[in-house]
């Protein structure tokens, strides 16, 4: 089992806005990180990912995993970090057989589509996780308490999703197959998904993670009704588990469901802290369905980002003016943290991303004021 790092071998948080949101706190500006932020529109990234030759050569060795985390930070003065690796990491401890070809995405060796598959699903010994333990930890030692950092996996129901299908989809055809002719297989997958789920975020707690983030990228694909039953059930069972704190320090936890606007509602009773937008949503009405309940994470299209500075600057403050001004006195109220509506594409030049950076932490401040 993962050794836990001790709290004293860390450094004192200096930047905790991002936390403060995420706790529905009063702070100074609006907190900005971005999805897929360590990623190939980085000339540095493409550099060590070259070091390491492959996609999981890079994930799995604890050097290269800290070092291209920190990538971005050493560019923008962005408020968190998220731990560089990948949500197919759970299932590939399962023995699925995960792989990843240059420019194709990930694959797995041994799909799961029959019940003799199903049966044999058990959620698999941490020990075969420790790279991405020793990962968080060595990355949370790098920062030296320069901003938090956040770790995260895949949703049971997008777990499921590349398990069923063996890669990506474009019509889920394969894993909604098996969800309508014999759903009492898609549970028992599910359940020791989000079992595993669970067991794989406190293991990333206990190693040195400040927040936790649970991707449901594939949870919009879902009828409705199917949603809750297969997606949102399942999310539920892994929050239930997952430390609420750790070593006496509050542990946030953010729920992001990609094409999940119209089940916010539903949502709000999810026993997170902070639930993510994609950019099909306004966030004002996003603030009216949730409540007081949860701080709001998003939701700028990523394609802005291809914008000239002065449209960037112009998208920023409609993504501001559409949450209204956050909460900023005593107590607990409503809380912004920016981001974008899904990760960054690949294209993105570097220069544009610094300009929405700074365009946030500078409007964010004069609303304040």
């Amino acid at each position: 089992m993962n050794t836990p790092a001790p709290t004293s071998a860390f450094a004192p948080l200096k930047n905790d806005t991002f936390i403060r949101a995420c706790l529905r706190q009063a702070t100074d500006y609006t907190p900005v990180w971005l999805m897929r932020q360590a990623g190939r529109y980085l000339p540095e990234y493409r550099a060590t990912r070259a070091k390491a030759g492959s996609f999981m050569g890079l994930a799995t060795n604890t050097d290269y995993a800290t070092e291209v985390t920190l990538q971005p930070l050493e560019r923008f003065p962005l408020d968190a970090a998220i731990l560089f690796s990948d949500i197919l990491t759970v299932p590939d401890a399962m023995g699925l057989g995960l792989s990843f070809a240059l420019g194709e995405g990930p694959k797995f060796a041994h799909p799961v589509r029959d019940e003799a598959a199903v049966g044999k699903l058990e959620v698999p010994d941490m020990d075969k996780l420790r790279y991405v333990f020793d990962a968080v930890t060595s990355i949370r030692k790098a920062l030296n308490g320069r901003v938090p950092l956040i770790g995260f996996s895949g949703s049971p129901w997008t777990l499921a999703c590349y398990m069923v299908e063996g890669a990506g989809s474009d019509d889920y055809r394969l894993v909604k197959t098996m969800l309508y002719s014999r759903p009492d297989l898609m549970h028992k997958m599910l359940q020791v998904n989000a079992d595993a789920v669970a067991l794989y975020l406190n293991a990333q707690i206990e190693a040195g993670a400040q927040a936790v983030m649970i991707f449901d990228s594939w949870g919009g694909v879902l009828a409705d009704g199917a949603f809750q039953e297969f997606s949102m059930a399942y999310t539920a069972r892994v929050l239930a588990q997952v430390k609420k704190e750790h070593n006496g320090v509050r542990i946030p936890s953010i729920v992001f469901t990609k094409g999940g606007g119209m089940w916010l509602r539903e949502m709000r009773p999810l026993d997170c802290d902070v639930l993510g937008l994609d950019w099909t949503v306004n966030l004002a009405k996003a603030r009216v369905l949730v409540g007081e309940s949860k701080a709001l994470q998003g939701n700028i299209d990523p394609n802005v980002l291809f914008a000239n500075p002065a449209q960037i600057e112009a998208e920023v403050a409609k993504v501001l003016n559409s949450f209204g001004t956050p909460h900023t006195g005593a107590g607990h109220g409503p809380t912004h943290i920016f981001n974008l509506g899904h990760g960054i594409s690949q294209h993105t030049p570097p220069d544009h991303v610094a300009v929405l950076v700074q365009a946030v932490h500078e409007q964010s401040r004069k609303m304040r004021s």
